[in-house]
């Protein structure tokens, strides 16, 4: 079973690695064979290479997280709640986000789901 503090952690260090605009950072939170679905419903980032184009390709709107609360962790699974702010053509944007993670016993994230939709695009009009 992954390790709570841990895991806290590495949603933390995922927060981070955006504000540093590094891809390779989160792209390391995550095990080899691991698939991110971003946002739910979309076809899956799968295994490291996909996910660090996914992350890299993110991170070039200038995005950057907030968490809006406590991370939640329950078993292997951690949910947190977070505003994603960016900025495209002068204008400020925001989305309401709630990611999932689930962790190998290694506290890798072996899958990352993104939970979010037209009604959580704010500015984006």
């Amino acid at each position: 079973m992954p390790d709570p503090k841990l895991m806290e952690a590495a949603v933390h260090e995922y927060v981070a690695a955006f504000d540093a605009n590094s891809p390779e950072r989160v792209a390391a939170l995550f095990a080899p064979d691991a698939n991110v679905e971003d946002p739910i419903g979309s076809p899956a980032h799968v295994g490291h290479d996909a996910i660090l184009g996914f992350y890299t390709a993110s991170m070039q709107t200038g995005a950057k997280l907030k968490l809006e609360g406590p991370v939640r962790i329950a078993g292997p699974y951690a949910a947190f709640a977070f505003s994603v702010l960016l900025n495209l053509g002068g204008k400020d944007m925001h989305v309401d986000v709630i990611d999932t993670f689930k962790f190998d016993d290694d506290n890798k994230v072996i899958e990352m789901r993104a939970y979010f939709g037209p009604t959580n695009m704010h500015g984006f009009a």
